[in-house]
């Protein structure tokens, strides 16, 4: 994950109001999620190494607030994963 995406999470936390498309792009890209565009007017949104976090965003240049806060839940699903995915690293190699 990159830093700028660290940051615009974090910015993202204290005021969910006024992101554009552009911004939540950069969001889930920075964090390793692929976006899918597909024929009807919203993008699949999702993590390669974790299929099941999936999300549609619409191709609309100015967002409501819940695609935010959805995004927000998402990633803060994911370093959930990673963390325990990391965790368990090591006692998996000792056994």
């Amino acid at each position: 994950m990159g830093e700028e995406a660290v940051k615009l999470l974090e910015k993202m936390r204290v005021s969910k109001a006024g992101w554009t498309r552009n911004d939540l792009d950069r969001l889930y890209t920075g964090f390793g999620f692929i976006i899918k565009s597909g024929r009807g007017p919203h993008d699949k949104v999702y993590h390669p190494d974790y299929p099941f976090l999936i999300t549609f965003v619409p191709r609309h240049r100015k967002l409501l607030e819940v695609y935010v806060s959805q995004a927000i839940k998402l990633i803060d699903r994911l370093k959930e994963l990673q963390e325990s995915q990391h965790g368990q690293d090591p006692a998996s190699k000792s056994s």
